[in-house]
């Protein structure tokens, strides 16, 4: 996990109603769960709860040197997972024996409109090479910038901060918040529900992940639920476009999961699930506490989710590193621009050529 700052405790209350979002990865799904908690449990339920969560100063890291925030530009995320080996249960769950420092194992753009009636997400490959801005490191260093090199390592050298700061210069987009889950989170969130079932569409047999199951109907727990959306090599085309199609293929089905449990007349359940959710949840100050993240959560409640959008970014395998992708500008260009306006996202920008989409 990243360097963090304890939230203050708030009391306030926030029982909610689990709702489906199609479409973005596991870490968003934390905002909807967790504000299932508080109603009725007692303060001290409540105030653990708050405590939990860790917050990052996102805005005075940027400083002023940002997009400009557009009146009708909506609300941003980024949304990261994080494969930080740090702890030993994360190390165990990501087969980290010699791996240190972490990276973005998963990171999205999510944009939800003014008015809050759909929204969309935007994968960002790991593999993607991009220009990282000059970033100031945790220490007060200055981190130079630098040309092609690969998205998720910016995370592991830098920090979040520079992650944000990083996504805002290729995209034009002001972000507004920003939110992390590490490996122990995602399984203690998906064991909490009592797994979660999974249409496999091929065969796995990952010797890397240590996945082994037929095509079919599966209920993976924890466990096996992060090895299948960390599954890569053993895949038809082995890249790590593929795996991004696996982690959407598994939100939609955490959080259908989630949808279908009556949590809300089960406050033990309830509590279980929120408890492991906010332990592993990193946000921006303005986020890190149970008041900040059940108004942001209720705000968002008018958003369709048959409406919901998931895009890759349009990226095609770079000429110099065939194991790297680049973003195709043209494309990339007309997603950002639709985002920082508003407005319909052009079906050009959302094909990619690495997918053999056009």
């Amino acid at each position: 996990m990243t360097q963090a700052t304890t939230a203050p405790t708030r009391s306030r209350k926030a029982p909610r109603k689990a709702r489906k979002h199609k479409g973005l990865k596991i870490t968003l799904s934390v905002i909807l769960v967790l504000v299932l908690a508080a109603g009725g449990t007692g303060w001290w339920f409540w105030s653990h709860l708050n405590n939990n969560i860790k917050g990052v100063d996102i805005n005075k890291a940027l400083g002023e040197d940002r997009p400009e925030k557009l009146p009708t530009s909506g609300q941003n995320l980024l949304v990261l997972g994080s494969d930080s080996r740090a702890g030993s249960e994360n190390k165990e769950l990501g087969g980290g024996a010699g791996v240190s420092g972490a990276r973005s194992d998963t990171a999205l753009v999510v944009h939800i409109p003014e008015g809050r009636k759909k929204a969309v997400a935007v994968s960002i490959p790991r593999d993607t090479l991009v220009t990282r801005p000059e970033c100031t490191k945790g220490d007060g260093s200055t981190m130079p910038a630098k040309d092609r090199v690969m998205f998720n390592s910016v995370y592991s050298l830098v920090g979040p901060a520079c992650v944000v700061k990083t996504v805002e210069k290729m995209s034009g987009v002001r972000i507004d918040h920003y939110l992390e889950i590490n490996f122990a989170g995602f399984k203690g969130l998906v064991d909490a529900i009592g797994g979660v079932n999974i249409d496999v569409k091929e065969p796995i047999h990952d010797k890397k992940t240590g996945l082994d199951v037929d095509a079919g109907p599966h209920k993976f727990d924890g466990t096996e639920s992060l090895k299948f959306v960390r599954t890569r090599y053993s895949l038809s085309d082995g890249t790590d476009l593929s795996r991004i199609g696996l982690q959407q293929q598994f939100l939609m089905a955490l959080l259908k999961e989630v949808k279908s449990q009556d949590l809300l007349g089960s406050p033990t359940s309830a509590y279980k699930i929120a408890n492991s959710a906010t332990a592993a949840l990193t946000t921006d100050e303005e986020l890190a506490s149970l008041t900040s993240l059940a108004k942001f959560a209720r705000s968002m409640n008018g958003v369709d989710p048959d409406t919901m959008e998931t895009i890759m970014l349009p990226v095609e395998y770079d000429k110099i590193d065939r194991n790297r992708v680049v973003a195709v500008k043209s494309r990339t260009d007309a997603l950002w621009k639709a985002i920082r306006e508003d407005t319909p996202i052009p079906e050009s920008a959302k094909k990619s050529p690495a997918l053999g989409q056009g």
